[in-house]
This record gives structure tokens, sequence and C-alpha cells, in this order.
């Protein structure tokens, strides 16, 4: 079989209905402003666009990213971390669900951007003010989705590891966590999304530095809408990456639960 031929049946095999609605878009954002049916100076061509994607590539916009990148996986993992050990204690012990439990679910209410005042007090306007506000992002669903996996494990499960006898840890690491561990990647998977929000929203409104989000600012206080667009479109697209390399870990992850 050829190379020609293996490509074409692979793309074949490839669901492309979800490219429809982005090329229709793109098709009549460029009809808008091929017929300048919109002020340019407001919504820029998509060739002004590609011209100032290039000029940006060319410069330090890869440095950007880059901080961009650095910034959001820091977070994850310090929220990721401490949500885990705080779902998982909420999980396995009453005592601390009903201690903190309350507390947690009335802080929880309080919206992430409110915290930015308070933040920037207590840890300046700098990089661990940005950091702490992203690992807050991704605290909330890890801590959630822990709590709520460790709570739904079967007690028929644990009855089975006593006559087993278990120990603790054995009982931990060989029932518990592979029994919850479909709902805590899913709050894995949510804060790894919540935190690459938080990190564009940290930058910017906190102090300004290297980052894809001061990019964009840059580009609106030059009223320049190419490279605020254009941030638009890296931004998507490094949303949509850190997605779909989400789904294919937890796909390699759990293995394991799918029937022979």
């Amino acid at each position: 079989m050829s190379t020609f031929t293996k490509q074409f049946q692979w793309l074949r095999a490839r669901d492309l209905r979800g490219l429809a609605l982005p090329a229709g878009l793109l098709a009549l954002w460029w009809l808008v402003s091929h017929f300048q049916l919109a002020n340019q100076h407001v919504l820029a061509p998509p060739q002004q666009v590609v011209q100032e994607g290039l000029s940006q590539i060319s410069g330090g916009f890869g440095w950007d990213v880059l901080a961009s990148l650095g910034r959001d996986l820091a977070g994850f993992f310090l929220g990721g971390s401490a949500g885990f050990l705080l779902g998982s204690l909420l999980g396995v012990s009453r005592l601390a669900e009903k201690l903190i439990g309350p507390s947690f679910n009335a802080v929880k209410q309080i919206a992430l951007f409110a915290w930015i005042p308070l933040l920037s007090v207590w840890f300046g306007m700098g990089e661990p003010a940005k950091i702490i506000f992203i690992a807050m992002a991704a605290f909330y669903p890890v801590t959630i989705n822990t709590f709520e996996g460790i709570r739904s494990v079967s007690r028929d499960y644990a009855e089975v590891a006593r006559v087993y006898a278990f120990s603790r840890w054995q009982l931990w690491r060989r029932v518990i966590i592979p029994a919850a561990s479909p709902q805590i990647f899913t709050g894995l998977h949510l804060a790894l999304i919540y935190s690459w929000l938080a990190t564009i929203g940290a930058e910017y409104f906190l102090k300004s530095g290297h980052g894809v989000g001061n990019t964009m600012i840059d580009g609106r206080e030059h009223f320049n809408m190419g490279s605020v667009l254009f941030g638009l479109v890296v931004v998507g697209c490094i949303g949509a990456t850190l997605n779909q390399l989400a789904v294919r870990f937890e796909r390699r992850a759990l293995v394991w639960r799918k029937p022979n």
C-alpha cells in the first residue's frame, strides 16, 4: 500500500466535521474584511493577523509563550497537589469533612478574580501572586473531584481488602486510588483547563512582564488589533493542545479499565 493511500485512509478515519465551524468563521471573517463591512481598526483582516504573527514569532514571542506555560504548569502542579491532599483528607476522614468541609464549601463560592486585590497585597504584583492565583484555579476542581471519587468507592472493595489483610497503605494504593482515579483525573483535566484560563487572567490583571496575555495588552494599548487577534488564536491553540494532551494521558493512565 502506498504512502499516499495510507494517508488518505488516515484522513478518512478522522472525523473532520469539527473543522466545519472554524472554517466557516474564517471564511466569514475574510469576507467581512475583504468587502470592508467592518472597521479594519477594530476587526483586523486575516492577512494582517498572519503578518503580525510572523513578525512576533521572528521576534521574542517564543519567550512569551514559554513564560505563560511555565506559570501555568507551576500553578497547576502547586494547586493540583494541594487539592489532591485536601480532597484525600476530606474523603477518608469524616472528622476532617465536618471540621474543614463547611469552610471549604463557603470559600469556593468566592469568585476567583475577587482574590486578586488580596493576593496583590500579600504577595505583590509579580510572579508569586500570579502562580498562587493560577494554583487557586486548579485547587478547587481537584479537591472536589478527589473527595467525591474517594467517597464513591464501594465499601465492598474495603471488605475484600480486609479479607486479604491489606495494610492501610495497601488499601490506599491498591483499592481506593484505582477506584477513585477516573474522577480524580476528571478533576485534574478541569484543573489544567482552568489554570490556563487563570494564566491569561493573571497576566492581564497583575504586573506586566513576559507572557501571551501581556502581548495582547500591548496590542490593545497600541490599538494593534492584529496583535490582539493573533494572541487570541495562540491562546486558543495552546488551550486546545493542553486539553488533547490531558485526554491522551488520561486514556493511557486508565487503559486498565477497558474490558478485554
